[in-house]
């Protein structure tokens, strides 16, 4: 006896696109069929997703909940915690976050971990990882307990190679500690997460632009510019290179750190990148929009080319992600900030993703459904050592399952959203919604219900595939 039969839905599995019946046993799909080869009488509930897509649950491989958000006036707050982000999610079809837990006190990465779980743990709607964070100098006795951390199955590790603005002091690994992470990383099977910008192109930019009185947030790209990407990811991936170590390349935005991967890829890295909604539907242009802050996240926004150099990548391999960089907060504290140096990054997006992204590539710009999952969706499963258990619609895989009906049209409005109340996507055509999202065989959201319990989320151990570590496997 299966728990649940989806009927008559056009499926994407990782075999291809076609009407599957797929049944549910427990946590898990226990088979996908042809249609009606499943008889009613073998299911205690039947789902009629006729006329519907049905797709595996997103995966969101870059989100940061009760997140440390510096304000200008000197101050701090946190952003919204993961009993608000994974509830949108889950609204949204999203059914796994990958979060961060940074190592900002001098503590091991056992306790580190801990401490977030005390963010987490019983917090969270959703399944849900976390990247290690490492974060200014990094302390020998470190490397020593990465592999024992990697084989616990906390496999990723981020780096920041630009302390970003001026006053966040402490954050930049520097290229001898990198060296020795990405030697770490490639012996233990460790992948490294990389935000790449030139520190020096980036401050410079900072103290010229101040000097001349250009501070408003408008000037963003001037800073935060495209040969800071250039020149950070070569030297990043060059490094990479000399050690064989397998990277994922965060927030892409510039046409430079396309080019960049793309080359790597062509070489034989195993280099992967991932870029935002943001970045492909928004440009340096959009910060001139009233309230223009909120489309902002670091690296800026740019040019039209840039960014269509990022869609570009998404048909070649060179960008393989659609995250959201996730920074939840309202309206009033995501434009406090009007200058470049104090603009909050981040958005408040995870909820929309699925739904735009189905516009943008498939009704818009003609992807194939497989296409749009394996940027939502498979390929952050692949890379970060979930999938098949996530990511896919298939015997024995987690019965994470979002169906979207073709037949909702309209446009997004933050008054239906369920995260903040504003949205960057305000008034974006919907040709697409999630109308049922399954979380292991629970149904989470159905009929405009939401139907989660904060006991529902479990967190994830990890490790990453030696395919994805020893080539572009995507």
């Amino acid at each position: 006896m299966f728990d649940t039969v989806i009927r008559g839905g056009k499926t994407v599995t990782p075999s291809g696109v076609d009407s599957f019946d797929v049944a549910v046993a427990g946590e898990r799909i226990a088979a996908v069929t042809a249609p009606g080869a499943i008889p009613d009488s073998s299911a205690r509930r039947i789902v009629n997703a006729a006329g519907k897509i049905v797709i595996p649950g997103g995966v969101d491989p870059h989100v940061h909940c009760a997140w440390h958000m510096p304000l200008p006036d000197g101050s701090a707050m946190v952003s919204a915690p993961p009993e608000v982000v994974s509830r949108a999610a889950l609204w949204g079809g999203t059914t796994t976050l990958i979060d961060f837990a940074a190592r900002n006190e001098p503590l091991p990465l056992k306790d580190i971990v801990a401490k977030r779980d005390l963010d987490w743990a019983g917090k969270c709607y959703c399944d849900y990882a976390y990247h290690l964070m490492l974060l200014g100098e990094i302390p020998p006795s470190v490397f020593d307990e990465l592999p024992a951390m990697i084989d616990a199955g906390y496999p990723t590790v981020k780096i920041f190679t630009t302390n970003i603005t001026p006053s966040r002091s402490g954050r930049m690994v520097h290229f001898g500690d990198l060296w020795e992470l990405f030697k770490t990383l490639s012996r233990a099977g460790g992948l490294g997460v990389i935000h790449a910008e030139d520190n020096d192109i980036v401050m410079h930019m900072y103290g010229k632009l101040i000097r001349e009185g250009r501070v408003s947030f408008h000037n963003l790209a001037e800073v935060h510019n495209a040969l800071s990407e250039d020149l950070s990811f070569r030297r990043v991936l060059r490094l990479a290179e000399a050690e064989a170590t397998p990277l994922y390349m965060m927030h892409v935005s510039a046409a430079t750190g396309v080019q960049a991967i793309r080359e790597a890829r062509a070489k034989g890295q195993p280099i992967y990148g991932e870029t935002l909604h943001q970045y492909l539907l928004y440009t340096q242009d959009d910060y001139k929009r009233p309230n223009g802050q909120m489309y902002h996240t670091y690296p800026s926004l740019k040019s039209q080319q840039d960014q269509d150099a990022l869609w570009a990548g998404t048909l070649d391999g060179a960008i393989n992600c659609v995250a959201t960089d996730e920074v939840c907060c309202n309206l009033n504290i995501k434009t406090i900030g009007e200058r470049i140096d104090d603009t909050t990054g981040g958005n408040s997006g995870v909820e929309p993703r699925l739904g735009v992204m189905y516009d943008e590539m498939v009704t818009q710009r003609g992807y194939s459904l497989t296409q749009f999952v394996d940027q939502t969706s498979a390929n952050a499963a692949r890379i970060m050592g979930l999938y098949p258990r996530k990511g896919a619609i298939a015997a024995g895989a987690d019965a994470d399952i979002c169906i979207l009906d073709p037949s909702a049209r309209g446009t997004v409005k933050a008054a239906n959203l369920h995260e903040a109340d504003y949205s960057p996507w305000e008034g974006h055509a919907i040709t697409a919604w999630p109308c049922l999202t399954m979380l292991r065989g629970k149904v989470m959201v159905a009929d405009g219900e939401f139907l989660g319990d904060l006991a529902d989320g479990q967190y994830l151990k990890r490790t990453v595939p030696q395919s994805i570590r020893t080539g572009p496997a995507l």
